[in-house]
């Protein structure tokens, strides 16, 4: 897969192919957001482009804990935050923090493609286990994949590939099975603004019996547009953030001084914004679904975060990664085979993933592009 992956990248990034792989939003920041940045990148004090103390900038990760404390109804100081590199620094940070060699994590197939990388790296074994239909977790299969050497399992939501939100009712099932096996549970939550329909995201942390076992992974590159910046922050309980902060202080040291400093600002939006960020977003949604629906694609709805699952079988081709190469090269659209979020690669054969975090004009001769199928 890792020489396939490589003639793919080549092949979508050449000329006149519109990149619908990525998360990569081509929309623009908020603009007091970039104003700070500019502020302090002018600045001529030396704390504002040093190295930052250990956890990170203190009011960043103060915006970070009010945040939380609106969101989930928990209290939050900025000492139970560590500012990371984006969200990947902070999951190998944790990992590198819990794991032994040996140690299993559980990871819910579909997954983001880098998990299994993440765990590997640090020298633990993946299991992977499948959801049921629609992406729903299937407590009985999560259950017996659990052995005396399960340390963790990764639960990421809103979910990419496949825009699923877990319940709290869904959410509480996998809540009490770690607790009953005494597992720590690691929440990627960076689509958490993102969402659609009604839908409400459900911190792991606030159900019964999970502030003690929670890490909690986020970063401002998706709810801000800011991917390039790579800010994250893990929240976990004190005994877990202080082996943590140990680990990252010989890991990465810490994420970039002025990017914290404007960070600030965008930690400090208002309801509005991310209301209005989900409403922008939905619309991007329901344009991509119309057209890939008129192309022939079967949609799996999503709830949140920006990613489509389809399903292509009704195309007829061999493989997902025999027909992504056919759009590339061929109406001159670019996305994720399916296979690259599953275990067993035969079990996403038939899916192929889209981002639509793209400008209404990129959706609209994407739209045009896909019907040529």
């Amino acid at each position: 897969m890792f020489e396939e992956g490589a003639r793919m990248k080549l092949e979508r990034g050449a000329e006149n192919v519109f990149d619908f792989t990525l998360g990569n939003p081509d929309v623009e920041p908020p603009q007091q957001v970039l104003d700070a940045l500019r502020r302090v990148a002018g600045e001529a004090r030396p704390h504002a482009h040093g190295y930052m103390p250990n956890p990170g900038f203190a009011e960043a990760r103060q915006a970070v804990a009010r945040m939380l404390t609106r969101d989930s109804g928990l209290e939050f100081e900025a000492d139970d935050i560590l500012m990371t590199v984006g969200s990947s620094g902070a999951c190998n940070v944790i990992l590198k923090s819990i794991l032994d060699p040996g140690d299993e994590v559980i990871v819910l197939m579909p997954c983001f493609s880098e998990y299994p990388f993440y765990v590997s790296n640090h020298a633990g074994r993946m299991v992977p286990v499948e959801t049921g239909e629609d992406f729903l977790p299937d407590v009985d299969r999560i259950a017996a994949a659990i052995t005396p050497r399960t340390r963790a399992l990764i639960l990421n939501t809103p979910n990419n590939p496949t825009g699923k939100v877990f319940t709290r009712e869904e959410l509480s099932l996998v809540a009490e099975l770690c607790v009953e096996f005494d597992a720590l549970c690691i929440t990627d939550e960076i689509y958490e603004h993102i969402l659609y329909d009604g839908t409400e995201h459900i911190p792991v942390m606030s159900l019964p019996g999970m502030r003690e076992r929670s890490i909690l992974v986020n970063s401002m590159s998706k709810t801000y547009s800011v991917t390039g910046w790579r800010v994250g922050w893990v929240l976990a309980a004190p005994d877990l953030t202080d082996t943590i902060r140990k680990v990252h202080d010989f890991l990465t040291v810490g994420a970039a001084t002025p990017l914290q400093y404007a960070g600030v600002m965008a930690l400090s939006q208002s309801p509005k914004y991310y209301s209005k960020l989900s409403d922008e977003y939905r619309g991007r949604r329901d344009h991509l679904i119309q057209s890939l629906e008129s192309a022939g694609f079967r949609c799996f709805v999503p709830k949140g975060a920006y990613y489509v699952m389809t399903d292509i079988s009704g195309f007829k081709f061999a493989s997902d990664t025999e027909f992504v190469m056919h759009m590339i090269r061929g109406v001159g659209v670019a996305a994720v085979p399916g296979s690259s979020f599953f275990n067993d690669k035969r079990d996403g054969a038939k899916m192929v993933r889209f981002c639509f975090c793209k400008k209404y004009e990129t959706l609209e001769e994407a739209g045009h592009r896909l019907r040529r199928l």
